[in-house]
C-alpha cells in the first residue's frame, strides 16, 4: 500500500523534528530527513515496516497507536526506546496525532530524551546522595564511641584471663572493632577538603593502570584511547587516583569473577573533551568524559538502581564503599558519574568540568 499523495509531505522535509507518517495498520510510510537521520535508517529501509516494531516497547506502542486513531486525538510516549543492532536502545519521546490524510491517517514526531532522561537522573542521583552522606556521617559517629569502649574492655578482659585459648575470642572482639573502625573511617574520609592543583588526567590514568597491572598481573589488559588535546583540570590528584583506581578495579574484578567465567578480558581507558554540557545542574562550556569500558559480565540488574549506594555490592565480599566514594569524590570536583551496562560492555562515565 502507498501513501495516496506523497507530495503532500513535502513541507515536512525541512524540518528540524523527526516526523514519519503511518497508514491505519500502523506501517510507516513517510519518514522525513530528520527522521532517518535520528533513527539511523534511509526512507527505503523504513516504509513499509510496522512502526511498533522498531521499538522495545513494541506492545505498549501499539495501543497508543490504536487509542490515538480510535478517539481522534493526540497521546504522547516519554519512554520510547529505538532498537538498534549492537548498540545501546535509543530513548524518544514519541507524540501520535491523527491527521486528515486518505491512507495515511496518523503522523508520529520523534525527539532524542537521552539528555534530558541523564540530567533526571543526575538530580536524583545528587540529592540520594546528600541524603546518604549525612545518614552515614552521623551514624558512624553514634557508632565510634560505644565501637572504642568495646574493644577497650576485650583488652581489658584478654589481660585477665588465665587460659591462652580463651584470648581467641577476645583477639576476635578486637580484631572485628580494628574492621569496623577502618570501614567508619573510610565513610568519613570524603568529608576532607578537596587539596586543589593541577591535574594532568593522563598521567592519573597511567598510575591507576600501573596499580592495576600490579593487583591483576594475567588476564586483564588495560588499554588506552587518550585524546591528547584534553587540558589539566584542577583537582585534588589523590582522589582523582582513588575514584578512577576503584572504578577500574570494579571492572578488572567483574572480569576475573564467576559470573564471567574467571576468563579476564579488556578495560578500556578512554578520554574525550565535551563541550557545553549540564554537570551537577550547571552549564559547562568544556568538560573531561573519562570512561571505564569493559567486556565483562555487566553490572547485576538488581542492584543498577543502588550501585553508588554505600555499602551495596554485586561481589561476594565487597564491602559496597568503593563506587560510593567515587561519586563523592567526583562531586567533590563539581562533577558527575554515569553507568550504562549490559552483559558484554559497561561502560562508566565521570564527567567532571573544564570551563
Amino acid at each position: 500500500m502507498a501513501v495516496a499523495n506523497p507530495a503532500g509531505f513535502s513541507g515536512l522535509e525541512l524540518l528540524a523534528t523527526a516526523v514519519a507518517v503511518l497508514d491505519g495498520e500502523y506501517v510507516v510510510r513517510y519518514t522525513n530527513p530528520a527522521a532517518e537521520n535520528l533513527l539511523g535508517a534511509g526512507a527505503k529501509t523504513l516504509i513499509g515496516q510496522p512502526f511498533p516494531a522498531l521499538f522495545t516497547d513494541g506492545p505498549p506502542l501499539r495501543k497508543m497507536l490504536e487509542e490515538a486513531l480510535a478517539v481522534h486525538w493526540s497521546y504522547r510516549a516519554q519512554t520510547v526506546s529505538y532498537e538498534r543492532p549492537g548498540r545501546e536502545p535509543l530513548p524518544l519521546s514519541c507524540v501520535v496525532a491523527p491527521i486528515e490524510v486518505v491512507g495515511a491517517p496518523l503522523l508520529v514526531e520523534l525527539r532524542p530524551i537521552r539528555e534530558q532522561l541523564r540530567l533526571e537522573r543526575e538530580a536524583r542521583l545528587l540529592d540520594q546522595q546528600e541524603t546518604t552522606r549525612e545518614l552515614l556521617r552521623n551514624l558512624a559517629h553514634e557508632i565510634k564511641n560505644p565501637l572504642g569502649g568495646l574493644r577497650g574492655s576485650a583488652q581489658l578482659l584478654e589481660h585477665e584471663l588465665e587460659r591462652p585459648e580463651l584470648r581467641e575470642y577476645t583477639q576476635v572482639i578486637i580484631k572485628e572493632a580494628d574492621r569496623l573502625q577502618v570501614l567508619l573511617d573510610r565513610l568519613l574520609a570524603p568529608q576532607r577538603t578537596v587539596q586543589l592543583g593541577a591535574v594532568n588526567i593522563h598521567e592519573v590514568l597511567e598510575r591507576v593502570r600501573s596499580l592495576v597491572h600490579a593487583e591483576f598481573p594475567e588476564g586483564i589488559s588495560v588499554l588506552r584511547n587518550y585524546d591528547p588535546s584534553v587540558p589539566d583540570l584542577v583537582g585534588d590528584v589523590e582522589q582523582l587516583i582513588q575514584a578512577s583506581l576503584n572504578v577500574v578495579r570494579n571492572a578488572a574484578q567483574a572480569l576475573l569473577s564467576g559470573a564471567n567465567g574467571g576468563r579476564g578480558g579488556s578495560i578500556v581507558l578512554r578520554t574525550r573533551a565535551a563541550r557545553q554540557v549540564t554537570i551537577a545542574r550547571r552549564r559547562c562550556k568544556l568538560a573531561l568524559e573519562l570512561q571505564v569500558i569493559d567486556d565483562g559480565p555487566g553490572v547485576p540488574e538488581e542492584i543498577r538502581d543502588r550501585v553508588f549506594n554505600p555499602l551495596v555490592s554485586g561481589r561476594e565480599g565487597g564491602s559496597g564503599i568503593g563506587l560510593a566514594l567515587v561519586q563523592t569524590y567526583i562531586q567533590n570536583h563539581g562533577g558527575v558519574v554515569e553507568f550504562e551496562s549490559r552483559p558484554g560492555r559497561t561502560i562508566f562515565t565521570l564527567l567532571l568540568p573544564l570551563a
